[in-house]
């Protein structure tokens, strides 16, 4: 009779985005997962079925490892959305500001009638609510170039620590295959 060699695995689904599918892929097999499959569960993203073996060397190491990196990922994603946040946020707001400026110019010359002075102040007030609109996206544009070029070397430092940290990991696996 021909025994056989059993191999126990532990199992895991990680949801990442959709166009961060091949940096998380990377990531997972750096710490000994194996990609068994992928689905789409929501909108934008992929759920990723993962399996290794339960009786790997320095198992707590690629753990502690693997958290690190997957906490270093997730700042490098909070990092390239701090980008443009504050920008939108100062965007939506001066657009309400103009729009309201806007309705003001709008307002004034309806509701006034037979004014002269109302009509001409209406149209300006109108005029310089539509300027104001106009201006709005390159205001934003500069404000996210400027906290770009800020959070730019925070990125790439960051960017540096997560591959050192996968390093770290594959060469754990490559000392189990020694």
């Amino acid at each position: 009779m021909q025994e056989k060699d059993f191999v126990s695995y532990e199992y895991r689904t990680v949801s990442v985005k959709a166009n961060d599918q091949a940096r998380a892929m990377d990531l997972y097999e750096s710490f000994g997962w194996e990609i068994t499959g992928t689905s789409a569960p929501s909108v934008g993203g992929i759920a990723l079925s993962l399996k290794r073996d339960r009786k790997q060397k320095h198992r707590q190491e690629l753990n502690r490892l693997e958290r690190q990196a997957e906490e270093t990922l997730d700042m490098i994603y909070r990092l390239n959305s701090s980008k443009t946040r504050g920008a939108s946020v100062f965007a939506y707001l001066f657009g309400v500001v103009s729009a309201l400026v806007f309705g003001g110019g709008m307002c004034l010359v309806m509701l006034v009638e037979n004014s002269i002075p109302a009509l001409v102040g209406g149209i300006v007030l109108g005029a310089v609510g539509i300027a104001l609109c106009g201006i709005n996206y390159p205001i934003f544009r500069k404000i996210a170039a400027k906290k770009t070029k800020e959070v730019l070397p925070v990125i790439d430092q960051t960017e540096e620590k997560l591959a050192n940290i996968l390093e770290k990991g594959n060469d754990l696996l490559s000392a189990d295959l020694i």
